[in-house]
């Protein structure tokens, strides 16, 4: 059976092709600016070019930014919380199903890529994983046996917005964040989040790769590490004291930093109630391809 996932990003969209042998086929393309009606027929196009290649009809996941709404009435069922702002308050899937003719299943592109790496990725044959996204915004999933957890409101997975756990003074209060509150996870540990916090602190503007590669030489890049990685420790220490995984897998750009496996989990322990910790963190196995994995596994039985 031919299951087609769709990663709906910002800048591009991306299909892929999966099937008992494994990847059949992959297109990525632009995605329309600000224009909804054009994202519908784009997305239409990349399922029927892809099933007139293969000479097969498939099922249909698609990995969304933001999440569909379950409030009452008029809003049930479109995209909330969308950074491409033209999906929210749209049919998305409701519109896709009747253009395609077939029922389309979606989730929440963290919790597609949590799906993925639980699936055949780096967590395969863990019963609770969850799944971190560490980019220009800090995402997170959950996926209990095999499954996406999506929870009552359509948020499970979204650590970010909870505040910076243990803080200590010099955190108090944090930055603002887009949510409308202060010292937000993901104004510390997204990419931006720690880049603005290195600029307050040494008055260098340096991205966060170009402070990862400054570490090596650079007293006040490799400060600025340890204490990123005490925030993600924290940060994910309460997550195991919460939800208690056997996996942690670390998605997003931030997650090729190799030195977050070996400190954080050194860390994290001071936090964890518990005399010791099994769960292991680890990196994707299939890094920015696991949300398309992720909505094509959507249809796994």
């Amino acid at each position: 059976m031919i299951r087609f996932g769709i990663d709906l990003g910002g800048t591009k969209i991306e299909l892929l092709a999966l099937d008992e042998s494994g990847e059949r086929y992959r297109e990525r393309v632009a995605t329309p600016h600000e224009s909804y009606a054009k994202t519908l027929d784009v997305i239409v196009a990349l399922v029927n070019d892809a099933e007139a290649a293969l000479g097969e009809t498939g099922t249909v996941g698609i990995a969304t930014p933001g999440a569909i709404s379950r409030a009452p009435a008029k809003n049930a069922g479109r995209i909330k919380n969308a950074n491409s702002t033209c999906l929210n308050g749209q049919p998305l899937v409701e519109d896709l199903q009747i253009l395609l003719g077939r029922e389309v299943r979606s989730a929440n592109d963290a919790n597609c890529f949590a799906l993925s790496e639980a699936t055949d990725g780096a967590a395969a044959g863990a019963g609770n994983v969850f799944g971190v996204i560490l980019g220009t915004g800090t995402g997170g999933g959950i996926c209990i046996d095999g499954h996406v957890v999506t929870g009552a409101n359509a948020i499970s997975g979204e650590w970010g917005h909870n505040p910076l756990p243990w803080p200590e003074a010099s955190e108090l209060p944090g930055h603002a964040c887009y949510c409308g509150r202060h010292g937000c996870i993901e104004t510390w540990l997204s990419g931006t989040g720690a880049a603005k916090h290195f600029l307050e602190d040494t008055g260098r503007a340096l991205s966060m790769p170009e402070i990862v590669a400054g570490a090596a030489h650079d007293a006040e890049c490799e400060g600025a590490l340890l204490a990123y990685e005490n925030r993600l420790a924290r940060s994910l220490a309460t997550i195991i004291n919460i939800l208690d995984p056997e996996v942690i897998v670390l998605g997003g750009g931030l997650s090729n930093v190799s030195r977050w496996y070996t400190a954080v989990p050194k860390i994290w322990g001071s936090y964890v109630l518990s005399d010791h910790v099994a769960t292991r963190l680890v990196p994707p196995k299939f890094g920015d391809s696991s949300g398309v994995r992720g909505a094509a596994w959507l249809w796994n039985a």
